[in-house]
This record gives C-alpha cells, structure tokens and sequence, in this order.
C-alpha cells in the first residue's frame, strides 16, 4: 500500500512539473556581469507572441565615479539584448552590451539625453528625447534574421517650436529634410520647406554593428 502511494506521488509530480522549454525568464538570459536596467515588451516579428527588448547595463566598480558637482554616480555604460519568443521558448536574438551611455552622462549645460524603447508596428525604435531642444529616433526591423536599421528620424526645436526635421528611409533610400522657414519663435505658424533626395547605400546598419550610437553619423547620408 505505501509503495503505490509512493508511486501515484511520482506520477503526479512527474505530471505538473513544467516543461524545459518554460525553465528560462528573459532575466535568465543576462550576462554575467550586467544587471537589468529596464526591460519591455511587444511583438517583434508579426507572430502575436509577446518579444522582450532589455536594457542592460554594467557594473564595473571602477565606473562608479564623482561628477563635477561632487555626487557619486554610475557611469557604467548601457546595453540591449532582444528574446523572441518562440514555441514558448525564448531566443536571444540580439546581444549589444555597450553600445548606450550611461544615464548618468555630462550633459553640459543641459540634462543629457533620456534613452527609451518604444515597440510599434513589429519595429523596435530607439529614441533618443532632448526636452525643448527636440529628438532623433533609430528604426529597427527584424529581416532576415537580424535587426536592422531601416529608418532615422529627428527634429531640432526651439522650446515648442520645430526649425528642422530629418527622416531616413533606408529600404527606399531616401532622405527627406524640412526646414521652418518662420523661426521667429514669436510667430505660431510654422511652414516648411521640404526637400528630398535619394541617398547611397549598399547594406542596411545591423543593431549587433553598433559600438557606440553616440558615434552614428546620420548626416552622411
């Protein structure tokens, strides 16, 4: 009689017990090293499966330093690892450990950037907010297997008022800028004067390319 109550407990056990398959969370999936900065979710890849876009960042000792105003901060740099979800598996499909400063940069005379993700439309955007001063965003897309850039887009402000805007799309190659032509910031109307141009490029920029977006020169195109 004990021996096959033994036995029904270990079927039972063997029966609720979850899948290998379900044993990793996206946190799992983070370097040594690294911790989780922040963390977000959409569909990446049109399958109605939830993806996961996580920043990353370093903890190097030496990198916690004083500023000029004498506070301690992490200066650590940033980073992002894409996890599709697969089959109720997840697949690291994106691993860029540094390519984000820190949060905690010299902004000079203003704050510096604020860094955050935003899923829309299966593309994973990049944006880059610089309050009145305006925005540049970096538009990803997963093709062929890897994430790559096939749009930018900024626009250079004066408080609420636009001067300049620029938008890429690297699949039509095409360039479109447009300039405020009523700059004075007091007058409300804004009008434009747009002007587009095709643009050379041989291969689409991946996102596991990217060392330091810092460094990413959009004006070349």
């Amino acid at each position: 009689m004990k021996e096959s109550i033994l036995l029904t407990c270990a079927l039972i056990f063997f029966s609720i017990k979850p899948s290998s398959a379900q044993k990793y969370i996206p946190a799992d999936l983070i370097p040594k090293g690294y911790v989780l900065f922040e963390e977000y979710s959409g569909d990446l890849n049109n399958d109605d499966r939830k993806d996961y876009v996580l920043i990353i960042k370093n903890t190097k000792e030496e990198k916690i330093v004083k500023n000029r105003f004498g506070d301690v901060i992490d200066r650590n740099r940033r980073g992002v690892i894409i996890i599709l979800t697969k089959d109720n598996e997840y697949e690291k499909v994106v691993e860029n450990k540094d390519c984000f400063s820190s949060e905690n940069e010299d902004g000079g005379v203003y704050m510096p950037p604020e860094l955050w993700i935003n899923i829309e439309d299966n593309k994973l955007k990049i944006h880059y907010g610089h309050g009145r001063y305006g925005y540049w965003e970096y538009i990803f897309k997963n093709l062929d297997s890897e994430f790559k850039l096939i749009g930018y887009e900024s626009s250079e402000s004066n408080g609420p008022k636009v001067l300049y805007q620029t938008k890429i799309d690297f699949l039509k190659k095409e360039k479109t800028l447009s300039e405020n032509t009523t700059k004075d910031p007091a007058v409300e109307e804004e009008i434009f004067e747009v002007i587009s141009y095709d643009i050379k490029i041989d291969d689409l920029l991946r996102l596991t390319e990217i060392e330091n977006f810092e460094d990413l020169d959009m004006t070349k195109y």
